[in-house]
């Protein structure tokens, strides 16, 4: 396959169902996944679509606070790591250029933003505001 660049919510689409059967895969996310989302995929991934067509191609199509629903897993840093591992993996399979770029580099912000809150409410017994 050769490698675009993500200029169109198709790509996006794309790089969010790859990146997902990859997870999916993973012995050490893919569960963490599966417990929460159960048989609700399709609308998982519909939220992922809207998510990063915002941050990606500036479309304002989604509409929530991504973190809330992270705050009360059991993940540490491997988890992000593995994420973070896959998420890449799988931008540098399909995908080349600026966007492709700022995906990964979006991705190790969400990551380090995300961990250090969850490290934070678990240590603290404080839950976030929704």
């Amino acid at each position: 396959m050769q490698k675009k660049e993500i200029k169109t919510i198709g790509d996006i689409r794309l790089l969010v169902d790859q990146f997902y059967t990859r997870v999916r895969e993973n012995q050490l996310v893919g569960p963490v996944f599966d417990a929460v989302i159960r048989d609700q995929w399709p609308r998982h991934l519909e939220k992922m679509y809207t998510f990063w067509e915002t941050v990606l191609l500036g479309n304002h199509t989604y509409f929530g606070s991504p973190f809330p629903p992270h705050a009360k897993l059991l993940i540490g840093r491997q988890h992000f790591d593995a994420w973070l591992k896959l998420w890449k993996e799988t931008i540098d399979t399909y995908f080349h250029g600026t966007v492709a770029e700022e995906a990964k580099w979006r991705a190790d912000k969400m990551a380090a933003m995300f961990l250090s809150k969850l490290e934070y409410y678990q240590s603290t017994g404080k839950t976030p505001l929704v």
